[in-house]
């Protein structure tokens, strides 16, 4: 990409106001923390209710970028770099990659659905970037955000393109249709994600089928209700002349029709119909989700008209796809980020923004196969990669294949291995410690065994912890707030049990403005592991000040014995304004200043400069339950007299915040200058109408041990309490009482998910393992489980065992691994 800035002007309907009349870019960016913005990054100012990338402007002028797309110039910008001015950045952003997209002629293929979109797009890149160099969406980007970043990817040497569109409401299609202008459309599964923004499946169906508008053929799965949708779209004359290529199980009028598909030995034989003629084909999965995915592709490559020999061959060859990058704990220290089935240049882009927002370790290494299909010559390819390594100041390059290690000049610190063979027979003298590691391949370089080399052992029961999630879940709480409130985050009981550090780290990234923990020890590794946030202790100990304010932690201070000890300290190591945070108890009657306590907290406080009132908050006790509402109530009005007292007799303005995650949701009209998000991070919440906006974060999962047949009358665990009836095959799972899993769930209470079935737990949970009923499920070990996670769901488990999703949550051993992924 090289585009002269002012030819944008009337692309966007922009109002120029700048420095030099002729400066071109070549990059796009939206965010201000990415390391890669420089001299030639357009730079799009999004603003929305959760942030203003506007706020940003005046640092990324400091580090070098000279040309923006905003809605306004910001005072302290004026006269410092190029401006286009437009009423909307999101529109101008998506107009701008229509104009690029406009540049181009080639096929594109464009996918939607509810399910099955980055799959049936990795498989098709697959399977037919032999005969194309292929552009397509990175990762999942397929949001009104996305999709103009994937386009805005195209180079010249790009002769096919592959991109998704996900939508979860009316009127967003027609945005990228205009963006992708697919002259391929491949509709896959229709399901229930995002049912929300619809009023039925049809309106939904309606709204997917947009993005075919100009497109010369339609691939779908026939079934009466999209049929009767893409009648009534010709019928309006909204698809003009599409061939309609469909496939059905079940109605021999299809294009496509499969005849018989039948499993053996993890793999699936399939009998279909195309023009009167009968073919086999044999794909590596068994489960439905991947065979209507691969019959989606088998359509796509029989309208490439590609013979039955080829598409054999590849299709056999299909995989699993990977659509996430994983943090994972790595030996001698290290952190290890997982993406070791990808390789090509705008997921590298991707994922070394990740490196930096979740980085442990200051040194950063990362280990890179060849790159293919960049639509770049390997020269250009490889300096662009170099370049990218430099912005992101990588501290260590080791390149694996044969093309990377003839370009390893490029790289002012690379080391080379010609195959991940070579790399593995020198591991030791590589003398991994202490630093963050990115492993990005492409499939056919194994990194796995890489990853397998580099990541901690542990046993095999994990925490998956997914940050997209929690970015959603923030992201909804924020929608929440007013424009001027501020956010802290809670991080205490190790994240509540999710993992701290690194979630820490991604608030951080997210730029919230306080993190809360309960106890020093808790700040202090959050503040050795790098995080520069202000962090609140909620309850200190007199014996941790010291401590505290070591290292720059912001205590609560909710006694006058606890007031007058900080105080003595804090005159000893000769303070001045130091934070504190003044805790009023406004009924909850755990920890705070009572009223009949104030005039002396005053008192104490008058004239007093070794420390700075920072915020005054307090707690509700029945945010969630509306029978107590109005005590909420009364506890609001008695916090908002006290704090104002407090305020007015000492002249001072701190933050004030007394709303937990419930109290977001139920008193608006509370949010003061701060608000605390808890458990609703963590994709929890006590309204079941709100639960559904919310996604989970922590999925449980361990495998299958050992399997085996009892007979009637044999019994099971510890005191028998399970005694079988029947012949009853048992699977032990490697998880029990010390991991965190109550003893309540065992004897039949409770259940986990093996093979998307219910599993009953049997007999009583052990210290290190449990057993369960796997009679009806076809399973063997080394088989994956689900202890907790979308199913069932921590507040299922909750409710059964009569107490709390924190519980559960944070009785998670600290002993199992937790597994960071996007």
């Amino acid at each position: 990409m090289s585009i002269n800035l002012r030819n944008l002007i009337p692309v966007l309907e922009a109002e120029w106001i700048g420095l030099h009349t002729a400066i071109f870019v070549d990059h796009v960016s939206i965010d201000s923390r990415s390391l890669q913005n420089g001299s030639q990054t357009l730079f799009f100012a999004l603003s929305g209710v959760n942030n203003d990338a506007h706020l940003y402007i005046s640092e990324l002028i400091d580090k070098g970028v000279q040309s923006f797309v905003v809605q306004y110039v910001p005072d302290n910008c004026k006269g410092r770099a190029n401006f286009l001015i437009v009423k909307d950045t999101l529109k101008a952003l998506q107009e701008f990659a229509a104009y690029y997209r406009n540049l181009f002629d080639f096929p594109v293929i464009g996918l939607t659905g509810s399910n099955g979109k980055t799959i049936v797009k990795e498989w098709l890149n697959f399977l037919l970037s032999p005969d194309f160099n292929v552009i397509r969406s990175p990762k999942s980007y397929n949001s009104q955000v996305g999709v103009p970043l994937s386009v805005i990817a195209i180079n010249e040497k790009h002769n096919l393109g592959i991109f998704e569109a996900g939508i979860s409401t009316v009127n967003e299609m027609i945005n990228l249709e205009k963006i992708i202008k697919p002259t391929i459309g491949v509709l896959t599964n229709i399901g229930s994600a995002h049912d929300e923004g619809f009023l039925n499946l049809e309106q939904k169906i309606n709204e997917k089928l947009r993005l075919f508008k100009d497109s010369a053929l339609v691939v779908y799965q026939k079934n009466e209700i999209v049929d009767l949708c893409l009648a009534a779209f010709v019928k309006e004359n909204q698809l003009k002349g599409q061939v309609l290529f469909s496939w059905s199980f079940t109605d021999k009028s299809a294009t496509v029709f499969i005849l018989k598909k039948e499993s053996k030995n993890d793999k699936t034989q399939i009998e279909y119909q195309y023009k009167n003629e009968i073919f086999n084909l044999e794909i590596p999965f068994q489960d439905s989700a991947s065979i209507e995915n691969a019959i989606s592709c088998l359509l796509v490559l029989l309208y490439f008209k590609y013979d039955f020999a080829t598409i054999q061959n590849r299709m056999q060859m299909l995989y699993p796809v990977e659509m996430r990058l994983e943090v994972k704990n790595g030996i001698n220290n290290c952190s290890i980020i997982d993406d070791s089935y990808s390789s090509d240049f705008q997921s590298l882009k991707i994922a070394l923004d990740f490196l930096e927002s979740q980085k442990k370790n200051a040194s950063k290494t990362v280990i890179l196969s060849d790159i293919f299909q960049s639509g770049f010559s390997n020269e250009e390819l490889y300096s662009k990669v170099a370049q990218l390594i430099a912005d992101n100041k990588i501290n260590r390059v080791i390149g694996i294949g044969n093309t990377i290690s003839s370009f390893s000049d490029k790289f002012s610190n690379a080391v080379v291995f010609a195959s991940t063979a070579d790399f593995i027979a020198n591991f030791e003298s590589l003398n991994f410690a202490n630093e963050t590691i990115l492993i990005k391949g492409a499939r056919s370089f194994q990194f796995e065994e890489i990853v397998t080399l580099l990541e901690e052992k542990t046993h095999e029961t994990i925490l998956e912890i997914n940050l997209n999630s929690i970015s959603h879940n923030l992201n909804f709480f924020k929608s929440k707030l007013g424009s001027n409130v501020k956010m802290m985050v809670m991080v205490k009981a190790f994240g509540y049990g999710n993992g701290g550090l690194e979630i820490a780290k991604l608030l951080e990234h997210h730029k919230v403005d306080y993190l809360g923990v309960a106890f020093a020890d808790e700040g202090i590794s959050l503040k050795s592991g790098g995080i520069k946030l202000p962090i609140m202790v909620l309850n200190p100990e007199s014996t941790s000040f010291p401590s505290i304010i070591q290292y720059q932690l912001e205590p609560e201070i909710y006694s006058i014995k606890g007031l007058n000890a900080f105080l003595k300290i804090a005159r000893e190591k000769n303070l001045k304004d130091f934070p504190v945070h003044i805790k009023l108890d406004t009924g909850m009657h755990r920890l705070g200043f009572e009223e009949n306590t104030i005039d002396e907290l005053i008192a104490t406080l008058k004239g007093n400069s070794t420390i700075r009132i920072q915020s005054i908050l307090s707690h509700l006790a029945t945010s969630d339950d509306k029978d107590h509402f109005e005590f909420v109530r009364s506890q609001i009005r008695l916090f908002e007299k006290l704090s104002s007292k407090l305020m007015t007799e000492l002249g001072v303005n701190p933050i004030r915040h007394i709303l937990n995650t419930s109290g977001i949701s139920n008193f608006p009209d509370a949010q003061f200058n701060m608000v605390r998000l808890g458990i609703g991070l963590y994709g929890v919440s006590n309204d079941a109408a709100e639960q559904k906006f919310l996604e989970n974060v922590g999925t449980l999962k361990s495998i299958i041990s050992q399997v085996r047949t009892i007979p009637s009358g044999d019994s099971v665990g510890y005191g028998r309490r399970f005694m079988a009836t029947k012949e009853t095959k048992i699977a032990t799972i490697p998880i029990g009482y010390a991991d965190g899993i109550s003893r309540l769930w065992g004897n039949g209470v409770g259940y986990v998910i093996v093979k998307n079935q219910k599993a009953a737990i049997v007999g009583s949970v052990c210290m290190d393992m449990l057993m369960i009923d796997v009679s009806e499920i076809d399973c063997k070990e080394g088989d994956s489980v689900i202890i907790f996670g979308e199913n069932p769901t921590v507040t299922e488990i909750a409710n059964a065992l009569k107490t709390i999703p924190y519980e559960i949550l944070t009785s998670i051993s600290q002993r199992v691994k937790r597994v960071f992924f996007r």
